[in-house]
């Protein structure tokens, strides 16, 4: 099933290189979308795919920033079709 999720990372998640490594993680995997700072502290990732390439890519993610990761909020959306790649946003 293809559908956008939005995660929001909150924790020590700026500053330690988290939006790299979601880039880099998400070239391992079939997803498009973005990951931003927040100014509230937080990193917003916006990822859209097939469910179990989402489910990867946020484990892998995860997995690789663990430490700095305190809490995981999740939402499920429609599939936009709006992204071509996985970018960061400012």
């Amino acid at each position: 099933m293809v559908q956008q999720r939005i995660v929001h990372f909150s924790g020590d998640v700026q500053g330690v290189g988290f939006r790299y490594t979601a880039i880099r993680t998400a070239g391992a995997f079939d997803v498009t979308g973005y990951v931003r700072n927040l100014p509230d502290g937080r990193v917003e990732c916006v990822v859209e795919g097939q469910d179990d390439e989402i489910e990867a890519f946020l484990t892998e993610l995860t997995e690789r920033m663990g430490r700095h990761v305190r809490r995981k909020e999740q939402q499920i959306a429609p599939y936009s079709g709006l992204f071509d790649s996985f970018d960061v946003r400012f």
